[in-house]
C-alpha cells in the first residue's frame, strides 16, 4: 500500500507545536510554585509531530518520555497530559507514572518504560503481530540518541532487519544523554552501522524534512521491505529534566545558537511571510492556546487523587481454569510429552499462539523436545529465536500487549540474566502501571533446576525466588506430568505473565495419569500424601527425594506431603490446615537458603499469632546452601537436598 501524503496543514501543525510547547511551559512554572513533583519536557522536538500525524489508525506508537507533541497528534487531549502531570486518578496511568510516560491504549500508544530503549523490543513484537496477521499496519518506535547504545537498540534493530517488519525507528538526536554529550559515543557518528541497515539521516529541525522522511519509510514499511532507522537531528531546547539546569554544562553561545533555530518561531516566520497567517492571527491563536492550557491546568490540579484502596488494583488480571486438559488419562506419560501435547492442541484450538525460542523448531524440537512436531504442523506459529534473550522476552512482550498468545522458551532458566530488563520493567508491569490499560498474557517455560550430573553454574539453577519477587508475575513448578499439563494448559489461558519452571530431572520419567485429568487453578497445592505426624512442603525437583524419604518413614512418621505447584500465588491455606493437624514442618526446595520461598513460608506460618500456635515444634528448612553448582557431580549432590536430608529432619522435628 502507497502512502498518499505530499502535503500536510502546516497551521495546523504550528498550533498543535505551540500546545505542546505551552504545555512544558507550563508544566515548568507550576513545578517552580511546588505544585507537582517532576517534569521532562519536549522542547525542540516537537516537529516530530508530523510523523504522528500521517500515522493510520491502527497504526501502533511506542514512544519515549519527549515525545509530547506526538501524542498529541494522535489524538491525546492537552488535558490528559495535564492530569498525567498532577498524577491525578484519571490519568492515563491513574497516577502511577511519572509525566512523560504515555499510554492511551485507545490510540494506540504503548506504555514508556524508564529504561531506556526498552521500548524497541516489545515495538518489534508489535509489528510482528502485524505481519503475521498480514495487516498493512506499522509502528513507529522512539529512542534518545544516548540510549542507542544499549543492547536492546543494537537487538531490536537485527530483529527487525532479520524479519523485515512494519518497523520506523526514530533516533532523536539531542546530542545529549542528560549532561553527556554524545556525538563521541552515537554509533551512527562512529560507523558502526553498515549496508544491511536502511538508514535515514534527517535534519528534523523543520517539518518539511520530516515529513519527506516518513513518507519514504512508511511506504517501505507497509510495502513489507522491513524497518527504516530515521536519525533525526534536534535540538534540546531544555534541561534534561526538572531535576537538571543544562547551563551547568551547556556552553551559553551553544544555548544561544539553538535558540536561533527553534522550530516553532522558524515556521511561524515562514507561514507569516508566505501570508498563510498574519502576525497579529498567530499572536491571537498563541493568546487562545494560553488560555486553553491555563484553564485545563487548573482544572486538572482539582481532579481526584488516587485512592489509596484501590493500591493492589490491576496488579493481575484474572487466572481463569479452562474447562478441559487436553492431556489423554488412564496411561503413562513422561513430563516432555505432556506439555508438548498440550502445545500442540493450544496451536490446534486458537491461531493467536505463537511459540519462539532458541532451537525449538523442528528437526531439533527444543533441546529437550518440549516443541517436537509443532514447527512441522504449524510453522507459520512457531519459530527459531535468535540467541537473544532480551528479544525473546520483548517480543513476546510486545505481542502480547496487541492480543497474541505468546509461549516463549528460555533454553535452560539460567539464561534469564539478558532477559531480565524485559521480564522485571515491562512484563510485570505493563497492567499495574498502565492501570489495567495494556496486559502481557505472555508464557514463559523454562527447563530448571539440577539432579543431572554436568550442569554446572549455568544450566542447574533453581531460582524461583527471583521471579516471585517481582509483583505482576506467576510463578508456577510442576511435578507431574498431569500437573504439569494442567499448570501449563492454565497459563496458556491466564491474562498474567506466566514463568513456568519444568523441573529438568523429572521431565523423562514415565508416571501414571488418572483416567481424569482436572484443571489446575493457580494457589492450589496438592496433597501427594496424607498424614497426621508432620507436613512436609515442597516442589519440583525435591519431590523425589521428599517422596523417598516418606516412604522409608511410614512405619515410624506419618507424613503429610504438600506438592506447592504454583510459587506465587501459593497455598497458604491447605499449608495452614496440614499444620493445625500436625503441628510440626518441614519444608524442602533445591533453591538457596537466603531470601528463599522455603523461607517465606516459615515467615507466613510463624508471622501469625494463630498460626504460631498450632507450631508443636519449631519448623525446620532443608535447602541447597547459599552456593553455586559445580560441574563435578560430587560438587552437585554435596549441595542438594537428598533423601537423607529429608529423613533427618523430618525426624529431628518430629522427636522435638
Amino acid at each position: 500500500m502507497t502512502t498518499q501524503h505530499a502535503t500536510y496543514n502546516k497551521v495546523q501543525l504550528l498550533k498543535l507545536m505551540y500546545l505542546s510547547r505551552e504545555g512544558d511551559r507550563r508544566e515548568g512554572v507550576l513545578l517552580r510554585q511546588s505544585k507537582g513533583w517532576f517534569q521532562v519536557a519536549g522542547m525542540g522536538h516537537e516537529t516530530l509531530a508530523v510523523m504522528a500525524m500521517q500515522m493510520h489508525a491502527d497504526d501502533y506508537l511506542f514512544p519515549y518520555y519527549r515525545d509530547r507533541a506526538m501524542v498529541l497528534a494522535r489524538g491525546v487531549r492537552n488535558m490528559e497530559l495535564a492530569l498525567a502531570y498532577f498524577a491525578k486518578r484519571t490519568s492515563n496511568s491513574g497516577g502511577r507514572q511519572m509525566p512523560g510516560h504515555y499510554s492511551f491504549r485507545n490510540r494506540n500508544i504503548w506504555s514508556v518504560p524508564t529504561p531506556t530503549a526498552a521500548n524497541l523490543l516489545p515495538a518489534c513484537g508489535a509489528a510482528m503481530s502485524m505481519q503475521l496477521r498480514g495487516s498493512d499496519n506499522l509502528v513507529v518506535a522512539t529512542v534518545g540518541d544516548a540510549a542507542t547504545r544499549q543492547g536492546e537498540f543494537y537487538e531490536a534493530v537485527a530483529f527487525a532487519t532479520e524479519r523485515k517488519l512494519p518497523v520506523v525507528f526514530v533516533v532523536e538526536d539531542n546530542r545529549y544523554g542528560i549532561s553527556t554529550n554524545t556525538d563521541k559515543f552515537n554509533p551512527f557518528k562512529l560507523g558502526v552501522f553498515g549496508a544491511g541497515c536502511n538508514i535515514q539521516h534527517v535534519d528534523a529541525r523543520h517539518p518539511d524534512r520530516v515529513m519527506e522522511a516518513t513518507t519514504t519509510a512508511f511506504e517501505r514499511a507497509r510495502a513489507g521491505r522491513g524497518p527504516t532507522l530515521m536519525v533525526c537531528e534536534l535540538d534540546r531546547l531544555c534541561s534534561h529534566t526538572s531535576s537538571d539546569d543544562h547551563r551547568v554544562y551547556r556552553p551559553l553561545d551553544e544555548i544561544q545558537e539553538m535558540s536561533h533555530r527553534d522550530p516553532i518561531t522558524v515556521l511561524a516566520r515562514e507561514l507569516v511571510a508566505a501570508g498563510e497567517m498574519t502576525a497579529e492571527e498567530w499572536e491571537e491563536e498563541k493568546r487562545q492556546i494560553d488560555d486553553q492550557v491555563d484553564r485545563e491546568y487548573l482544572q486538572a490540579e482539582g481532579s481526584d487523587d488516587p485512592k489509596i484502596a484501590e493500591l493492589m488494583l490491576h496488579m493481575y488480571g484474572n487466572d481463569p481454569v479452562p474447562a478441559d486438559v487436553p492431556l489423554e488419562g488412564g496411561r503413562k506419560w513422561r513430563m516432555v510429552d505432556a506439555i508438548n501435547s498440550v502445545f500442540m492442541a493450544g496451536l490446534r484450538q486458537n491461531p493467536d499462539y505463537v511459540f519462539f525460542g532458541e532451537d525449538i523448531e523442528d528437526p531439533k524440537g527444543g533441546v529437550f523436545r518440549l516443541t517436537a512436531g509443532l514447527s512441522e504442523a504449524y510453522p507459520d506459529r512457531v519459530f527459531n529465536s535468535p540467541l537473544a534473550e532480551a528479544t525473546i522476552m520483548g517480543v513476546g512482550c510486545g505481542l502480547a500487549s496487541v492480543g497474541m498468545r505468546p509461549v516463549f522458551e528460555l533454553q535452560f532458566v539460567d539464561f534469564h540474566g539478558p532477559g531480565w530488563n524485559q521480564i522485571s520493567q515491562n512484563l510485570s508491569t505493563l497492567r499495574w502501571r498502565t492501570f489495567g490499560q495494556w496486559s502481557c498474557p505472555m508464557v514463559v517455560y523454562a527447563p530448571y533446576g539440577a539432579y543431572l550430573p554436568g550442569g554446572s553454574l549455568w544450566h542447574s539453577q533453581a531460582n524461583e525466588a527471583l521471579f516471585a519477587h517481582i509483583p505482576g508475575l506467576r510463578v508456577v513448578v510442576p511435578s507431574t506430568p498431569e500437573d504439569a499439563a494442567g499448570l501449563m494448559w492454565t497459563a496458556m489461558h491466564s491474562e498474567n505473565p506466566v514463568i513456568y519452571l519444568v523441573p529438568k530431572h523429572l521431565f523423562r520419567q514415565q508416571m501414571d495419569v488418572p483416567a481424569v485429568v482436572p484443571p489446575i487453578p493457580f494457589g492450589k497445592a496438592r496433597i501427594r500424601r496424607p498424614g497426621k505426624d508432620l507436613t512436609v512442603v515442597t516442589w519440583g525437583n525435591t519431590t523425589e527425594p521428599v517422596l523417598d524419604a516418606v516412604r522409608r518413614l511410614q512405619d515410624e512418621i506419618d507424613v503429610e506431603v504438600i506438592d506447592l505447584r504454583t510459587i506465587m500465588p501459593w497455598d497458604q491455606e491447605t499449608v495452614q490446615k496440614s499444620i493445625e493437624k500436625t503441628g510440626r514442618l518441614v519444608v524442602v526446595q533445591e533453591d538457596g537458603e537466603s531470601c528463599s520461598v522455603g523461607q517465606m513460608i516459615i515467615a507466613e506460618m510463624l508471622g501469625d499469632e494463630e498460626r504460631f500456635g498450632n507450631f508443636l515444634a519449631a519448623p525446620r528448612l532443608v535447602s541447597k546452601p547459599d552456593v553455586h553448582i559445580g560441574y563435578n557431580p560430587i560438587y552437585e549432590y554435596g549441595c542438594l537436598p537428598s533423601t537423607a536430608d529429608v529423613i533427618r529432619a523430618i525426624r529431628e522435628v518430629a522427636e522435638s
